[in-house]
């Protein structure tokens, strides 16, 4: 592949970002190595481009609107929050303004006590003053809020001042906003971003956008692709398994193909989300560690779902006990939480009330680099040894979270579980999704016995497998995993959710 366009510039920047992390994080496992959320690809031609991120248009769109609402991105750290922030901002705004309130805690600490909007102004000038111009002109980025909360309150008065456009972003944000006295919820605008998911991954590697608007096609159509083009794509499916959605571990694979390179950046941030949890106080930290390092055993179980009882070895503890700690890691975008229905009605957040719960980690990557260590052909090749069962039902998870949707699964003593149930606004009905790994597709009894009971009033659902073909059986539509990317929030307009 040929070099970087200004190669030393290049450099120089990697650089002192990681010098940066270092003086940060120096405490932590992360080591911030030079892939640190620099989301460039190369082309074949010397230029440079950037991840493709959905977000970005949903950015871009906020701040040339006349909302007065603040845009707060949340999420989980290392997603690349920040790169795509700034790539907008610095599109958009003349005169740019980021500043980043970790760093700012670790340093000279201006905004510690920041409470009123000319204080705010104040310690601005001192970093930029010569660009704080007009509001049309100038865009002011509070990065890492989470590090002051108190700001969350202030960016109200910020909004109702008006003097400048602002974009914030931040982790743990769930966790901060709950702490938080005063929340500015009428001033703020919170979405939620994610790693990667699939359709990203694929442009990441060279797939154009009418490649994917006509495989959409055939999957609103309900129609299979043929049969080069299914191999084509559960090949990148599966590595996508192995590199996940983390852009530090994308832009490895791109750039050297060395599934240690990639791994080496996956457990240094998975080492990283777990140190998170020290920064909880004394009593939780060590029950949010050890929730979150039990999620790939309880995967590998038949039940998949949280046992409370092995938290910490103590019989009589319910899920109550850990709410807190499950709020802990849900909040801070490490864990993807699927809650447990036993009787599935529209909408399905009602049905809630089981204290049954599965927890998923937020990358598949993560995920197969713990199971699998660099050992490719567990998931490369369809190896019979290997359930890929938890994996599978990692990615499917993670990508119809990222999608929008809210997950439940079904939970009955007798008749079994269900993967997953999202709600369908159309048929004001649940949708349940049955993820096979393996060649038995077609079998799937809890599945069966859940579609026929008439007063869940389930119109149609899908089974997601290796298999091409794409065909129904009775109310059960069975379509190729790679599919599940085109599973939108809102889908229902389309044919293949039209009933």
């Amino acid at each position: 592949m040929v070099p970087f366009k200004n190669k030393n510039s290049f450099h120089q920047r990697i650089l002192s970002r990681n010098l940066k992390c270092h003086k940060i994080y120096g405490n932590h496992i992360l080591k911030c190595r030079c892939y640190f959320a620099i989301m460039y690809l190369k082309s074949f031609n010397g230029g440079i481009f950037m991840l493709y991120r959905k977000i970005e248009s949903l950015i871009e769109e906020h701040l040339k609107s006349d909302s007065k609402k603040i845009l707060l991105i949340d999420g989980a750290r290392q997603i690349g929050k920040t790169y795509i922030i700034n790539y907008v901002g610095k599109k958009l705004f003349e005169n740019y303004i980021e500043i980043n309130m970790i760093e700012d805690s670790l340093g000279d600490r201006l905004f510690e006590n920041t409470k009123t909007v000319e204080d705010f102004y104040l310690q601005v000038s001192m970093l930029a003053g010569d660009k704080m111009k007009s509001k049309e002109s100038t865009l002011i980025f509070i990065d890492e809020i989470q590090a002051y909360p108190h700001l969350l309150t202030l960016l109200k008065f910020l909004s109702q001042d008006n003097k400048f456009t602002y974009i914030a972003s931040g982790s743990l944000l769930g966790v901060t906003l709950s702490q938080t006295t005063s929340i500015p919820m009428g001033s703020i605008r919170k979405v939620r971003m994610y790693p990667l998911d699939f359709e990203e991954f694929l442009y990441a590697n060279g797939m154009n956008g009418l490649v994917i608007s006509s495989m959409r096609k055939k999957f609103e159509r309900l129609e299979a692709l043929d049969e080069s083009m299914h191999n084509k794509m559960l090949d990148l499916f599966r590595k996508f398994l192995l590199v996940g959605g983390l852009p530090d571990a994308v832009n490895a694979y791109l750039e050297t193909k060395n599934i240690q390179a990639v791994r080496d950046i996956q457990n240094e941030i998975h080492d990283y989300y777990a140190a998170d949890a020290s920064k909880y106080d004394d009593e939780k930290k060590l029950k949010i560690r050890r929730i979150y390092d039990l999620i790939p055993s309880n995967m590998e179980n038949k039940k998949k779902r949280v046992v409370v009882q092995s938290i910490e070895n103590k019989r009589g503890k319910t899920f109550n006990h850990y709410a807190d700690e499950f709020d802990y890691l849900i909040g801070a975008g490490i864990a993807l939480n699927v809650q447990a229905i036993s009787n599935p009605t529209f909408p399905l957040i009602e049905s809630t009330g089981k204290n049954l719960l599965k927890l998923y980690l937020n990358d598949v990557g993560i995920l197969t680099g713990i199971l699998y260590g660099n050992n490719i052909k567990a998931v490369l090749n369809d190896e019979r040894s290997i359930n890929l069962g938890s994996v599978y039902e990692t990615v499917v998870a993670s990508e119809l979270i990222a999608h929008g949707h809210k997950l439940f699964y079904y939970d009955n003593r007798s008749k079994g579980e269900v993967d997953y149930l999202i709600d369908d606004y159309n048929s004001l009905s649940a949708v349940p999704i049955e993820v096979k790994s393996g060649k038995d597709y077609t079998i799937h009894s809890a599945l069966n016995s859940f579609v026929k009971n008439e007063d869940y009033h389930i119109q149609k659902a899908f089974v997601v497998s290796n298999e091409r073909t794409v065909s129904m059986k009775g109310k059960i539509v069975y379509i190729p995993i790679y599919y599940i990317m085109f599973f939108q929030h809102g889908l229902e307009d389309s044919e293949a959710m039209r009933f």
